[in-house]
């Protein structure tokens, strides 16, 4: 597709359905937007975690729009030129939780923070 191409955008039930098909788990449709919350273990946390995600919007050059609190961030995803929710949402969502809930794995050199850092429903 051209940048003079607008995608087209998902209907509600299919966005649905491309949820749940891409895994996107704790992603809903809300209001129009693809939304996510994530909670984190305090302000120094939530800070790293928007400026992550800020880094993979503007690398990306499709951006996010962010709520933000001590120890939540909000994260909300729309094609504005397409009028909706498009592929561009998803690819950008698995991004942001591939990036943001990465931890090392149990082989790995890297022992992974003890803190709550940003918190994974389990």
């Amino acid at each position: 597709m051209s940048a003079s191409e607008k995608p087209e955008p998902y209907g509600e039930e299919e966005i649905k359905e491309k949820i749940k098909q891409e895994g996107l788990i704790d992603w809903i449709l809300e209001d129009g937007w693809l939304r996510r919350k994530y909670n984190t273990d305090g302000w120094p946390t939530t800070l790293m975690l928007v400026n992550a995600i800020g880094y993979l919007c503007e690398a990306a050059w499709h951006h996010a729009d962010l709520s933000v609190t001590w120890g939540k961030v909000w994260v909300k995803l729309k094609t504005h030129s397409a009028g909706g929710i498009t592929d561009k949402d998803f690819a950008l969502a698995r991004k942001i939780d591939e990036v943001i809930l990465w931890r090392p794995s149990p082989e790995s050199p890297l022992e992974g923070t003890p803190n709550k850092f940003v918190q994974v429903k389990k």
